[in-house]
C-alpha cells in the first residue's frame, strides 16, 4: 500500500536539553496523532535526529530536513510552529512548491482520504474522518 507522507514541523531546538526533549515528544505526539486519525504517514524529523544535535552543524541537518519535506505528499504544522524559525523556513517552502500546508488534523485527513482515492489506493472511502 502506497501513503501519503506527512512531514511534521514545529521547534526542536530550545535553550535547554529537557525542553528540546519536550519538543521531540510533541512533534511525536502528532506524528502519532496524522498516522492514526488520517492514515498519513509521519515523517518527523525530530525523532530522526534528535541524538545527533551538536555532531554536525546546524546548516547540514537544517538542509537534510528541508530535503525530506520536499519529498513528502503534505504538512503537518504543531501548534506552535511559528516560534520556531526552521518551522516558518519549512512552512514557506512547502507552500513555495505547492506542497498542502495544514494546522488542523480534520483537513489534512480529507486531503489524505483524497490522496489515496486519486491514487487509487484501495478502501480509500472506508477511511474514517475524525473532527475532534
Amino acid at each position: 500500500m502506497t501513503l501519503p507522507l506527512v512531514y511534521i514541523t514545529g521547534p526542536f531546538r530550545s535553550a535547554t536539553l529537557l525542553e528540546v526533549q519536550h519538543n521531540v515528544e510533541r512533534a511525536r505526539d502528532v506524528g502519532l496523532a496524522v498516522a492514526q486519525r488520517t492514515g498519513g504517514y509521519p515523517v518527523i524529523p525530530h525523532m530522526m535526529t534528535s541524538e545527533f544535535d551538536k555532531s554536525m552543524t546546524d546548516d547540514f541537518w537544517l538542509a537534510g530536513t528541508m530535503e525530506l519535506l520536499r519529498r513528502c505528499d503534505a504538512v503537518m504544522l504543531m501548534s506552535t510552529w511559528e516560534l520556531s524559525s526552521g518551522a516558518r523556513a519549512e512552512q514557506a517552502e512547502a507552500e513555495r512548491r505547492g506542497i498542502p500546508v495544514f494546522d488542523q488534523l480534520a483537513e489534512l485527513a480529507l486531503f489524505v482520504k483524497g490522496w489515496k482515492m486519486a491514487t487509487g489506493i484501495e478502501n480509500a472511502a472506508d477511511i474514517t474522518v475524525e473532527l475532534s
